[in-house]
């Protein structure tokens, strides 16, 4: 009788979801009557480059661990990124705080054209033609992608996913009665 061989599934990674980027990874202590108290930041990009791109923050006692929450939190905090002939719908200025970004349609087969933060979100975005520049003197790469973010969510809907969104009621023709 031959050994039967099991089926394992080494060499054969499963296609992910979404991509996964480590933005920001911080090294935070607390100070308490106890004595310090050690803990990893971490700000985490998701995107599909599909147009489906999140980012979440968490702390956790070790990297893996915060690494690992911030995914969780950006998978809960999924935005739709509407991509039109390969850009973005319209030019757009946005401010989070002291962040302000900048962001402006691009002509096919200019690439991205942004630094820092906002490259990584775009390009997890998936939106291939893009310019951008942040406006503000602020460094922080939270508040740059919180910006974005409010960016990326304040673009109008299209006019045909509005008007497929809002339907006209039925209106009935009313007929006026004569007086007797």
């Amino acid at each position: 009788m031959k050994p039967t061989r099991r089926k394992d599934n080494r060499g054969k990674e499963e296609r992910k979801e979404f991509d996964q980027y480590i933005l920001d990874l911080a090294r935070v202590t607390r100070v308490t009557e106890g004595g310090k108290h050690l803990s990893f930041r971490a700000c985490v990009i998701l995107g599909d480059r599909a147009g489906r791109v999140g980012f979440g923050i968490a702390k956790g006692k070790d990297v893996q661990i915060g690494v690992e929450k911030a995914a969780r939190q950006a998978k809960k905090n999924i935005i739709h990124v509407p991509i039109v002939k390969e850009t973005i719908p319209h030019a757009v200025l946005a401010k989070f705080k002291a962040a302000r970004v900048l962001l402006k349609p691009a002509p096919i087969g200019s690439g991205i054209i942004a630094g820092g933060a906002v490259r990584v979100v775009l390009d997890l975005a998936g939106i291939p033609n893009v310019s951008s520049k942040i406006l503000s003197k602020t460094k922080n790469k939270i508040v740059i992608v919180k910006a974005t973010f409010v960016a990326l969510q304040s673009f109008k809907k299209s006019s045909k996913t509005a008007a497929a969104a809002v339907k006209p009621a039925e209106v009935k023709p009313v007929v006026a009665e004569e007086n007797k």
